[in-house]
């Protein structure tokens, strides 16, 4: 009888098509899924964050077994636990024996360079193979970039259209346009009607791992009740139905929206299933544009929503996987502020930071404007360090995982890649929040005022990051006009933007 293997799963590759499975014999391998210590809190994971992904990791186990697989797991607080990836293979090796260790490449570079070392830990070769659940590999994203002087998301998502024939009309985009961007920048009233999202009510399994988050991680971020995730690959399946049924059709025109009670709106809550393998991307993306194509949904909905997965997220992935390592310690602004307390706790009288934030440790999630314009806006305009401000993207939402939270936090919220990702910071006043939102509304502070006790310190504090990163931003094309409102200005207010920026900047604790 041949040897087995190990097939070692991690826990955002909960997929029956996994590379690793798929090239595994289910007569003699045995498959190893572990929760371990040194993941769970190599940063401080929102509570939600790790007991969604302990009550889907148990939940595919248990769809394995259900298939015939043969499956060892090893839970949080098994007493051999070793706490790690490298423990946990090595444990398995003792005890099995077997030919060779199987895994699908990780998707973090801190993992697979540990899984590098590991022929020589275990003492058998390792199989690192390719994660087919992306549309786009690492190689082929290497030999798109090459020679590029800039690599632009428009472009190869225009290259991955054609790749997929997703909203493809022959080879022309369906509509004319590959892009619809610009009728997706609606805000939104809170008298529209606002689909509310599935909940599910958890079954034992997931009652049992709310037990242990709760009694091992009670420090760490966030409420972990009411816990509603859904936490197997049917339940996910039912998330993407309902949004496609209630939330497709208006997703586009109000998906920059944000209104200070509704923290859903139209967004489809699927992030957290895709990352970690409950759903697979081209088929999310079919879906959608079978709705558009039974005249459910409107073209500028689909597209917006399809750009998002097989554009931007594969775009991400290919550019941490090109950058890394470092891309995690660029800082273009030589920023090194401390990340504010009132990000843990969303104590502030900015009613814009103060709703994101406290959505966050509620949810786990907040979606993409108010992650890019408020959380990080902010952190940019202050100057906070960009490393930390991506331990903290990376800690607080139950979708982060480094090869998709890095490159949006360091290189599209906080420019500190020079620009490698945009082409300009996305740094903005109070004026596009109060745009874009009623949190203004409620606020403490008063967004028409720009400097001065009470005035909203967006306002301010947007003036002064422009002027104290002039010498690396005057020569953008897309500021020159900016910089020339600046110079125009009395030199009186020009003075009282600055004096009012370092008065609150002084405040921050």
């Amino acid at each position: 009888m041949a040897e087995s293997n190990l097939i070692l799963i991690l826990g955002d590759q909960l997929s029956l098509e996994i590379s690793s499975l798929k090239a595994a014999d289910k007569a003699r391998d045995r498959v190893l899924l572990v929760e371990v210590m040194e993941e769970a809190t190599y940063v401080r994971h929102h509570k939600k964050k790790i007991a969604f992904l302990f009550s889907a990791m148990r939940h595919f186990a248990a769809e394995l077994e259900e298939a015939g697989w043969q499956v060892d797991y090893v839970r949080i607080d098994a007493e051999e636990n070793s706490g790690s990836f490298t423990g946990e293979a090595e444990r398995f090796v003792e005890r099995q024996d077997p030919a060779k260790v199987i895994v699908t490449e990780p998707g973090e570079w801190r993992v697979l360079e540990a899984m590098k070392a590991w022929p020589d830990k275990l003492g058998r070769p390792v199989d690192i193979l390719t994660d087919g659940r992306f549309i786009c590999c690492r190689a082929e994203f290497e030999t798109w970039a090459d020679g590029r002087k800039q690599l632009r998301m428009e472009y190869f998502y225009r290259e991955m259209r054609r790749k997929t024939g997703l909203l493809m009309a022959g080879d022309e985009p369906e509509g004319g346009k590959w892009n619809y961007d610009a009728e997706n920048r609606k805000p939104a009233s809170s008298d529209l009607f606002m689909p509310k999202p599935l909940r599910f009510e958890p079954d034992e399994i997931t009652r049992e791992v709310l037990a242990t988050v709760e009694g091992r991680f009670s420090d760490h971020f966030g409420d972990l009740e009411p816990f509603c995730f859904a936490v197997t690959r049917k339940q996910a399946e039912k998330v993407l139905a309902h949004f496609i049924e209630v939330g497709l059709a208006r997703f586009g025109d109000y998906q920059d929206a944000m209104l200070t009670d509704e923290p859903f709106l139209y967004h489809s809550l699927l992030s957290f299933y895709l990352n970690a393998g409950l759903l697979d991307p081209l088929h999310v993306c079919r879906k959608v544009e079978k709705s558009y194509l039974d005249g459910e949904a409107p073209l500028n909905a689909a597209e917006g929503f399809i750009r998002q997965i097989i554009g931007w997220r594969e775009y991400v992935r290919g550019i941490y996987w090109l950058k890394m390592p470092g891309y995690e310690r660029e800082n273009f602004f030589e920023n090194t502020r401390n990340l504010p307390e009132f990000y843990w706790t969303g104590d502030t009288g900015m009613a814009c930071l103060r709703a994101a934030i406290g959505q966050t440790r509620k949810e786990a999630y907040a979606h993409h404007i108010q992650r890019l314009m408020v959380t990080g806006n902010f952190a940019l305009l202050a100057g906070i360090d960009p490393h930390q401000v991506h331990e903290w993207y990376l800690a607080v939402y139950a979708d982060a995982y480094e090869w998709v939270e890095l490159p949006n936090t360091l290189g599209m919220s906080q420019f500190a890649d020079g620009g490698l990702l945009g082409s300009k910071p996305y740094a903005a006043s109070g004026n596009y929040i109060n745009k874009m939102s009623d949190y203004c509304q409620t606020c403490r502070y008063d967004v028409k005022r720009k400097t001065g006790e009470g005035a909203c310190p967006f306002n301010a504090l947007y003036w002064d990051f422009l002027v104290r990163n002039r010498e690396k931003l005057q020569d953008n094309p897309r500021l020159r006009q900016v910089y020339s409102t600046w110079q125009k200005m009395k030199p009186d207010k020009r003075r009282e933007y600055l004096d009012s920026a370092g008065h609150f900047l002084k405040s921050l604790k």
